[in-house]
């Protein structure tokens, strides 16, 4: 076990190689010294919100199913695998979407309780701005999901702008 170069404290999990006036000098840095550094272990990566997505990625059963006979199909256009999407968090191509379609819609679902975009519509540059109008009956649809989500906050939202139109 190899202290900590820097603080002589926690275990050296980074191994950190500098060249100072043309000589190789390796310094073994704890996590915490590694992060006051810059260097980012994996563990301190896991902490990040995108760290946390990335490993729920790895982790999923939807995006990480068991080693099946036939490898999923990479996407037609640029070869792009649902395993190099698992590894790096990104997508090839615009068509990948559509060639990991079902196992995307998935992750959306579980990650922000629905797989349909239900934000702000766009706007240009120098359109009025102009709130989408809601149908009632889509205004309770959407309260309905949103406490079957336990999305309370939002099922509340959702409750004051039907109570505005009655």
């Amino acid at each position: 076990m190899k202290r900590c170069s820097r603080c002589g404290e926690g275990e050296g999990v980074v191994d950190l190689n500098l060249i100072v006036g043309g000589e190789l000098k390796t310094q073994h840095l704890c996590a915490k010294c590694a992060a006051e550094k810059g260097v980012h272990t994996p563990a301190a990566l896991a902490d990040t919100p995108l760290g946390g997505i990335l490993a729920a990625i790895g982790a999923d059963p939807v995006l990480r199913p068991e080693p099946a006979a036939d490898p999923e199909p990479p996407c037609p256009h640029c070869g792009a695998t649902l395993q190099d999407f698992r590894e790096t968090g990104r997508l090839g191509c615009a068509d990948c979407y559509r060639a990991f379609g079902e196992p995307l819609r998935e992750l959306l679902r579980r990650l922000h309780g629905s797989a349909h975009h239900t934000g702000r519509a766009y706007q240009g540059p120098g359109e009025p701005a102009s709130p989408p109008v809601e149908s009632t009956a889509a205004l309770q649809a959407r309260l309905e999901r949103a406490i079957a989500n336990e999305q309370f906050e939002l099922a509340a939202q959702l409750r004051d702008r039907l109570k505005d139109r009655a």
